[in-house]
């Protein structure tokens, strides 16, 4: 089984199409035999996340450290809850068992992961797919930082190729569809 890693937030925004968002994305990915691999929370979009996947009967991986077990509420009605010891294992974990990225509206830690999974595609150190859900424009900033970023000579243009961008779940849906078809699947 293919497994995608969601970035996303604890929290579910002020805008309820964020939360709705995410369910309805985790139904999606469940639907098409895909797992989930995430932060392991049961609030916010997280929680709505891999509540879809559960949802449309798929499976979910769920990866939190000790100390924000309590904070973020683990989700222990998913498949499989790993309660580590810091971020960095979570991140190593996550990055490690995942076959693409997505990211999702979130906050800090979502920026954090998304510079961090990016950075890494960057150096080489893989060559796994990122996608950029930019759902309602909520990433606009940060794909105007990265043109600032080229446009002052830190970054060569070649290097947004390193992530997909999308508008919707649709244009998300596709891409999966593209990356993961049922005969590639198999291979």
């Amino acid at each position: 089984m293919k497994k995608i890693c969601v970035f996303t937030g604890a929290a579910s925004g002020i805008n309820p199409l964020y939360k709705d968002a995410a369910y309805q994305m985790g139904q999606m990915i469940g639907s098409r035999g895909l797992g989930l691999v995430y932060g392991g929370g049961k609030m916010g979009l997280m929680g709505a996340v891999a509540d879809g996947v559960l949802a449309a009967n798929g499976r979910v991986t769920g990866i939190i450290p000790q100390f924000l077990d309590n904070v973020e509420v683990g989700h222990k009605g998913i498949t499989d809850l790993h309660i580590i010891d810091s971020m960095h294992e979570r991140k190593a974990m996550m990055y490690d068992i995942s076959d693409a990225f997505v990211i999702f509206p979130g906050g800090l830690g979502t920026l954090d992961e998304t510079m961090e999974i990016i950075t890494w595609r960057q150096l080489g150190l893989h060559n796994k797919p990122i996608i950029i859900v930019n759902l309602n424009g909520y990433w606009d900033s940060m794909l105007i930082m990265f043109q600032n970023i080229i446009d002052q000579g830190f970054m060569h243009h070649g290097h947004t190729g390193h992530f997909d961008q999308v508008d919707d779940l649709d244009g998300l849906m596709d891409k999966l569809d593209q990356l993961f078809q049922p005969d590639r699947l198999q291979a």
